[in-house]
């Protein structure tokens, strides 16, 4: 029998934690000794993780390092490791059977997230700051939308950050290094034209250079003088410091990192790599369950969809196969919008359609609005069809449903109502902006696991079906390929990289499953290949929610609220899936009780 893994034990504790408050309620006063102790180690593990990401506290109004950029050095990344256990060291001094319930809770997911750090610093995969469709230069461009710029401070702030541009890419390079020298670094295929992403930066003026956009417009509260003085220093810092440091990158990434790529596509081509990616399933499912169970829920997955699929297709009338009707719909002109301002727009009406059905669903909404932008062009091509980015934490930006408005012919309008869904509202602007409301301590109001978060967005996707969206065959079978797109994941993730599967094999598989296009399924493989595990949160977590709903709406009956459920789903935010089903059990209890 194999020896239960680091985040098995973790989880058996988290349950043994949550199975035993009842027993200990009366002694844990919310105020004791051990409260205020461990209360003490939450402050100062969140302050060191703002110091590490600096322009993240910014975000968060949190200004004590806005002179400053993240350190991506290796020894930068071995000094978080020592110190996330030394935290660990400090957890394990903790008498648990002293704290409040919520404080026990606490402690079991900190211990979560701080063990799992230190596990990743075995593998190779710490030397992988390069995928597809990111990398340090990336990072430093999105900055560009993420910091506030409303005060002279903030834009002295900024200049501070544009001087550091050269040494974040030099400890960056450094890294990168490291890992050719190591044999870890990306495989070739999906990495074909990644150098764009960093030419299309190396500007010839530094006018044109994307990190003047904040001096596009000039805040009503700093002088023009001032502010002419800042946008002359800012272009001689990009003209000297930020273009040199992009060409030397370029340099490097087309004289080193390319040459070295891997021909092979899968982790168990790497040192380790079999130990690496097993780690990564646990990571991203929170479940002790091995590549091959997931590959084979996967499978089941895609037959009962596929099943669906066709039923739909009946409705709609087709009389040709599966296979036709996936030419029909990809060859279709009438099913894609003609220009990127026809697609936003679609998007903003089942937004706004979508917004008006909340109180049907949820008893609390968050305070904090969204928006809809296009993804910037520099990354267009190689990335997704859509994301999100949440709030700033300060209350200074909304969340934004980014839309890829490139390679339109390529991007169905039939799916967009289930794309809405899911990144936006009900999905992942609800979740994660009433998480940073909720009364939590700030690495579960600003953190928390990746299988609850996309495991919620593919469940939002599914309401729609409750407020009135899909009434199409066409829609509706929108909705099914996003569900088998998800579904493929778990097949083709686990295949190529703990089964030999090759690229070709993973895109023919979702192009014969799915009706998304050829340049979508491409893009996806390569993610999948650039980012190993990450996939398989979506459907891992989406089926435990529909199973606890399922659960909740037998024992209940008509006693079943949805909004109520829903609302205990959130109110704990992103939880590893073994202490979500404890609460939502404990929920279903108490309800039928009443």
């Amino acid at each position: 029998m194999q020896a239960p893994s680091l985040c098995s034990r973790l989880t058996t504790i988290v349950l043994i934690i949550i199975g035993s408050l009842a027993v200990v309620v009366a002694a844990n006063a919310a105020d004791s000794k051990a409260d205020q102790t461990f209360s003490k180690l939450l402050e100062a593990h969140w302050a060191w993780t703002l110091e590490q990401n600096p322009t993240f506290a910014t975000s968060l109004g949190v200004r004590d390092y806005d002179d400053r950029l993240s350190d991506l050095s290796l020894a930068a990344y071995d000094a978080g490791v020592t110190q996330a256990t030394d935290f660990l060291n400090q957890l394990a001094d903790v008498d648990l059977t002293a704290l409040s319930e919520d404080n026990q809770l606490n402690h079991a997911l900190l211990k979560l997230d701080l063990s799992n750090q230190v596990e990743a610093a075995n593998h190779g995969g710490k030397y992988q700051i390069l995928t597809n469709r990111g990398g340090p230069h990336l990072n430093l461009t999105s900055m560009v939308g993420q910091l506030p710029f409303f005060t002279e401070a903030d834009y002295h702030s900024y200049l501070q950050r544009l001087a550091g541009v050269p040494e974040y890419m030099t400890r960056a390079t450094k890294r990168i290094r490291a890992g050719i020298a190591a044999g870890w670094v990306q495989a070739c295929a999906p990495m074909r034209g990644y150098e764009q992403s960093i030419k299309t930066h190396i500007v010839g003026d530094a006018n044109d250079s994307r990190f003047m956009e904040p001096f596009a417009n000039k805040p009503s509260v700093i002088k023009a003088e001032r502010f002419a003085v800042m946008e002359d220093k800012a272009k001689e810092l990009i003209s000297n410091g930020v273009l040199p440091a992009y060409q030397s990158f370029f340099d490097f990434y087309m004289r080193e990192y390319a040459p070295a790529c891997q021909e092979k596509v899968g982790t168990d081509a790497l040192p380790g790599g079999k130990e690496y990616y097993a780690h990564r399933v646990r990571l991203f499912t929170t479940t002790d369950q091995t590549p091959d169970q997931v590959h084979q829920v996967g499978l089941s997955e895609v037959a009962r969809i596929r099943a669906e699929m066709d039923e739909v297709i009946k409705e709609a009338g087709f009389e040709g196969s599966f296979e036709e009707w996936l030419i029909y719909l990809r060859d279709n002109p009438d099913f894609y919008p003609k220009t990127a301002e026809e697609r936003l727009n679609a998007v903003a009406v089942i937004s706004k359609k979508i917004d008006g059905e909340l109180p049907k669903l949820f008893g609390k909404l968050p305070r904090m609005p969204y928006g809809i932008k296009e993804i910037p062009l520099d990354i267009a091509e190689k990335t997704t069809t859509a994301y999100y980015q949440p709030p700033a934490g300060d209350g200074s930006r909304a969340g934004f449903h980014f839309v890829n408005t490139t390679l339109l012919n390529t991007r169905p309008l039939y799916q967009l109502e289930a794309l809405s869904l899911h990144e936006a509202v009900p999905g992942h602007h609800l979740q994660i902006a009433l998480a940073q409301e909720l009364d939590l301590p700030n690495f579960r109001r600003y953190g928390g696991q990746t299988v609850f978060v996309e495991g919620w967005g593919l469940y939002a996707e599914r309401l729609g079906l409750e407020t009135g969206f899909y009434q199409t065959p066409y829609t509706n079978f929108g909705r099914l390929s996003y569900e088998m797109w998800r579904a493929c994941r778990l097949v083709v993730d686990t295949g190529l990289h703990s089964k030999g599967w090759t690229r070709q094999q993973a895109i023919d598989y979702m192009l014969e499953n799915s009706g998304l296009s050829l340049n979508n399924v491409t893009s996806e493989i390569d993610r999948y290949i650039s980012w190993p595990g990450q996939a398989l949160a979506y459907k891992t977590g989406e089926l435990k929610i529909r199973e606890l709903r399922a659960h909740a709406e037998s024992v209940l009956a008509e006693r079943f609220d949805v909004r109520a459920f829903h609302d205990k789903i959130l109110e704990n935010g992103a939880l590893p899936l073994s202490v979500l089903e404890s609460i939502i059990n404990n929920w279903i209890d108490s309800q039928a009780d009443n």
